[in-house]
């Protein structure tokens, strides 16, 4: 009787099959949770290509995976095929900064310090800021578009009008309490924010070009507050 011929499956191969599969999904999973607004815009038939894209081209190097995907951004930005959503990169670092403020380590609240405005110099002073604030610039309407994917405000209609129409805008991100938070900054608040940041005194930050011009800090210090973008006073020395 003649033998038929079997070919038998190399264990290897077929381990690095479930390894990659394995891979693939956990990449696309990972970078759902950290980018729902980029899933939203890409779809879920080209979503998924571009999480394994990723994960050949920058495989994780940490064993939590959810420290996995902060170069997205400058990966949409080279890639060939999302050339026509010139937007994408900076909505894509907008939602890695609200990702990364949701593990910021905590900072303690202290309000009883604002005191310290009515009594010492601004220039001996610097402001408190949220865990993981940061403020992402833009030549495109981002915080109108993680709004109206995230908050449903403004409209999606409205956040495509926008982008239509080349509205530049800049967002910060910060956590309030446990939640991350992102909205437009105000007219002058992108440089004040941006200096305060870097470690420059109130008097300092104030001086901005912009900050100097337009932001009217007796109006903006009561809503920052109260949405815990500023937490605390400190004097120079402390």
């Amino acid at each position: 009787m003649q033998k038929i011929a079997t070919c038998a499956i190399d264990p290897r191969a077929r381990g690095l099959k479930a390894y990659q599969a394995n891979g693939h999904a956990l990449a696309e999973r990972a970078l759902r949770a950290a980018y729902p607004v980029v899933a939203q815009l890409l779809g879920d038939e080209s979503f998924p290509d571009l999480a394994r894209a990723l994960w050949h081209a920058q495989p994780p190097v940490r064993g939590d995976i959810a420290c996995w995907g902060d170069a997205l951004g400058a990966f949409v930005q080279t890639s060939a095929q999302l050339q026509d959503e010139p937007y994408l990169p900076d909505v894509a670092r907008a939602e890695w900064a609200l990702h990364q403020c949701a593990g910021a380590p905590d900072q303690p609240s202290d309000l009883t310090t604002l005191a310290l405005l009515t009594t010492h110099d601004p220039a001996q002073l610097r402001l408190v800021l949220a865990p993981g604030c940061t403020v992402v610039c833009s030549a495109w309407p981002i915080a109108s578009i993680l709004g109206a994917h995230l908050e449903a405000s403004p409209s999606l209609e409205e956040a495509g009008a926008q982008l239509r129409a080349g509205v530049a805008q800049d967002a910060v991100v910060w956590r309030a309490g446990l939640r991350p938070r992102v909205r437009l900054t105000l007219a002058g608040e992108t440089g004040v924010l941006q200096a305060l940041l870097s470690g420059e005194s109130l008097a300092r930050a104030l001086e901005t070009p912009d900050g100097a011009s337009t932001l009217d800090f007796g109006q903006w210090l009561p809503m920052a507050v109260q949405s815990g973008l500023v937490l605390a006073v400190r004097t120079a020395d402390t």
